[in-house]
């Protein structure tokens, strides 16, 4: 079985009816442990087709466009283009890759807030002309790299929480557009249409409501400069809850019906990232390092220690962290809790833990605190929700291993994606016949003769 990050000639299992993921996880891990322990990913791509089919049924006729810095792994890519999804890039080198695709420039658009002037070249080159921006310097580097550009201001949400305060904020006030509009106009740069976001981590959804309402007065103030707006781009935060995607539905159409109703004119994206990726993947990491420490050193200065037992505190280090898998550990809290892949008893002790990456550095702490039972060196530990944030991208950490991935589908996925007629030649020919022969060995599970 193969396992690619970049390779184009990646594979994708097909999983008959008695296979499941855990079988694949186990498989691997019996692999890994007899070659190299190393961490790996697998890849439900089935999921990335139910989420779309639930996007589609929910949230139509709002077309998605997906983030490709989320996860920019090959067998993502293709299977979203193969679904018709379009692509938001930030940088020349996801512009190039979603264009290796075969995606067209129509279905590219280019959100990096502060774009170099040589990304922008290209950008024009490749005929990919949608771009966002928010300040005049921004436009005045656009005038002048890209002379076909159209743009969508992106205008500010007010979404900040206490824990986002430090987090840099994009976008523009209303008050600053109508003056980005006189520049585009002496410049004679197309404005076509507004961006906002709303963070994934807001929980006032009436932020929607307000952000919708901004970018109505930001089009009727466009019909002054003469400009025919015809884009809305809700962007992202979408955290992949069906009841979150309702939740948004329902305060965000009757605001679109009424002030962008389908006899306007105006197309209505979005940017979900994490909705399609984030539950999709899977991480395994093996425990290369333990230590017991005293209970009392946990603690912050200050507090006085309250337990009477002598029970042993433990720490982990395993082979991937925060200069890797977890890099969004560095900015926000981790969405996923480890769990053990071996067995346990039931009423087997728990013991205070905490997980650190491979580097000994003082910032790669995965999980400061968790309950755990006694792991030994070469315990493998599992994460789910781990398909959004670094996949895709080169760490900095010397001796970083980038996971292998070993991307599987079900045949009930394969299906759906036969019956609407999307499946084209040069993705089938990346499929391979996964059987649920639990007896056999590994090396006859995953062969790539289907």
């Amino acid at each position: 079985m193969k396992g690619f990050l970049e390779d184009a000639n990646y594979s994708i299992g097909l999983l008959d009816e008695g296979a499941t993921l855990a079988d694949v996880i186990d498989n691997c891990i019996y692999e890994h442990t007899h070659t190299g322990k190393k961490a790996f990913y697998v890849g439900d791509l089935g999921k990335l087709v139910r989420n779309n089919i639930q996007w589609r049924n929910v949230m139509a006729p709002i077309k998605p466009f997906y983030p490709v810095k989320c996860n920019s792994t090959p067998g993502v890519l293709e299977i979203l283009g193969t679904l018709g999804v379009g692509f938001a890039c930030s940088s020349k080198s996801e512009m190039a890759l979603v264009q290796d695709l075969g995606i067209s420039p129509e279905n590219i658009i280019y959100t990096n807030p502060c774009k170099q002037a040589s990304q922008i070249k290209y950008a024009a080159k490749a005929g990919i002309n949608i771009m966002t921006c928010d300040n005049d310097i921004e436009l005045k580097k656009i005038s002048r790299n890209h002379p076909n550009a159209k743009l969508l201001l992106h205008i500010a949400t007010e979404d900040i929480t206490a824990g986002e305060e430090m987090n840099m904020k994009f976008g523009t006030t209303l008050k600053n557009c109508r003056h980005l509009m006189e520049c585009a106009k002496e410049l004679g740069v197309q404005i076509v249409g507004v961006k906002f976001h709303v963070s994934g981590s807001c929980k006032d959804l009436q932020t929607y409501i307000h952000a919708i309402s901004d970018a109505r007065c930001v089009f009727d103030m466009a019909e002054e400069f003469g400009f025919k707006m015809n884009m809305l781009d809700i962007g992202g935060g979408f955290t992949g809850s069906e009841l979150q995607l309702e939740e948004v539905n329902h305060v965000i159409r009757p605001l679109l019906d009424v002030y962008f109703p389908k006899e306007s004119g105006v197309n209505v994206i979005a940017e979900p990232g994490c909705y399609y990726v984030s539950s999709a993947f899977t991480l395994a990491v093996n425990v290369i390092a333990k230590k017991t420490v005293e209970y009392d050193k946990l603690l912050p200065s200050g507090v006085e220690q309250t337990r009477n037992d002598v029970e042993p505190v433990f720490t982990y280090y395993i082979n991937d962290g925060v200069y890797g898998s977890f890099a969004s550990k560095l900015s926000e809290k981790l969405n996923t809790i480890p769990e053990v892949h071996k067995k346990y008893k039931e009423d087997e002790p728990l013991f205070a833990s905490s997980l650190w990456g491979p580097s000994c550095d003082e910032l790669d702490q995965i999980v400061e605190n968790c309950l755990l039972p006694e792991l030994s060196v070469g315990d493998w530990l599992i994460f789910d929700n781990m398909g959004s944030g670094t996949l895709g991208e080169q760490s900095t950490f010397n001796d970083y291993q980038r996971p292998l991935i070993y991307y599987m589908m079900s045949f009930s996925d394969w299906d759906e994606m036969q019956d609407a007629g999307i499946v084209s030649d040069t993705l089938m020919k990346n499929f391979f016949f996964v059987p649920s022969c639990i007896q056999l060995s590994p090396e006859e599970r995953f062969s790539t003769a289907a």
